[in-house]
């Protein structure tokens, strides 16, 4: 157990710092805007870049593994999405948004680095493979809903349009296609490049741990809404068991790929379930609270969740 709180305490330490920092000096949230910018637009892309390049592309060419993440993402976005409708009586605009919090996991920032810290290199194709998949299937439904809700006489070319849109400006996206085209055509980037590279992903963890602390350090909230409990669980607890099932159900998987299924699969809620809230004006308190309450709850299950995994307790046949 030593050992699991030696690698998972880095990355909850530095979030923990960000939220230190965060409450305790009075800065404009306004001074995160380059962080962010930093880590959309530079640090994360090298780092998917970068792990989808040097990995074989023999190995990304996996559909049962594509199928069975993907869906237990859509499984668990559905049940949150009714959860939010059952228990907060919300609108199909703000129960796509708590839909969000309870299928997408903070696999951008925490994601790869815990990951690789945890499994090893071996666990790099699956958590790229599962960051491109997940994401395309939530900024497709994500933007989708919401555009079909805002209207009186919805357009589905209009909300197709917006969908196909976000995806293709997707830096994150688009780095790991680029990565993927890297690998399939055997191309060897130049060595300063490449050193380039490996310095700006290095940066990705401890930015984006940072940034994620001082930002929920920056939400207040005077109450927890009644739904936010709920989707809180279906991420932290059910969107893990259903990757378990369909791991079983789908494989036989090697084992780092099933267990980087299960470990993605429990992180907590991702920062951008807030940031889209507030993009759409909609669930942004409820959002703001469930990515704080679920942070600090992931401490106990995602711990957990390393410890089954490092111990060989959660096993795949």
């Amino acid at each position: 157990m030593v050992d699991i709180l030696n690698l998972a305490l880095p990355y909850f330490g530095l979030i923990f710092v960000g939220f230190a920092c965060g409450k305790a000096k009075s800065l404009p949230e306004s001074g995160l805007a380059w962080m962010n910018f930093f880590l959309l637009y530079v640090s994360l892309p090298a780092l998917l870049f970068a792990i989808m390049s040097k990995t074989p592309f023999s190995e990304l060419n996996n559909p049962p593994f594509l199928v069975a993440t993907t869906l237990s993402t859509v499984a668990a976005f559905a049940i949150a999405l009714v959860v939010g409708k059952l228990l907060g009586r919300l609108t199909l605009r703000e129960a796509t948004l708590a839909g969000l919090s309870g299928g997408y996991g903070n696999i951008g920032y925490m994601g790869p680095g815990l990951a690789l810290a945890v499994l090893g290199a071996k666990a790099s194709a699956p958590t790229a493979l599962i960051f491109c998949c997940d994401s395309i299937f939530l900024f497709s439904i994500v933007p989708l809903l919401i555009e079909l809700s805002d209207r009186d006489h919805p357009s589905i070319v209009h909300a197709f349009g917006v969908v196909l849109k976000q995806i293709v400006l997707n830096p994150l996206i688009m780095s790991a296609c680029f990565g993927a085209a890297v690998a399939a055509l055997h191309i060897e980037l130049p060595v300063a490049l490449d050193r380039t590279i490996t310095f700006l992903q290095n940066a990705a963890a401890p930015t984006a741990l940072f940034v994620l602390g001082v930002t929920v350090a920056l939400r207040p909230f005077d109450r927890v809404p009644w739904e936010v409990p709920g989707v809180i669980a279906v991420k932290l607890l059910i969107h893990p068991l259903l990757s378990f099932a369909l791991m079983l159900t789908f494989g036989p998987f090697a084992q780092p790929w099933a267990a980087t299924a299960v470990l993605m699969a429990s992180l907590p809620p991702a920062l951008n379930v807030f940031v889209i809230a507030r993009q759409n004006d909609a669930w942004i308190e409820s959002a703001s609270v469930a990515v704080l309450l679920g942070t600090f709850a992931s401490v106990v299950t995602l711990t957990s969740v390393m410890w089954l995994l490092q111990t060989g307790r959660l096993a795949f046949p």
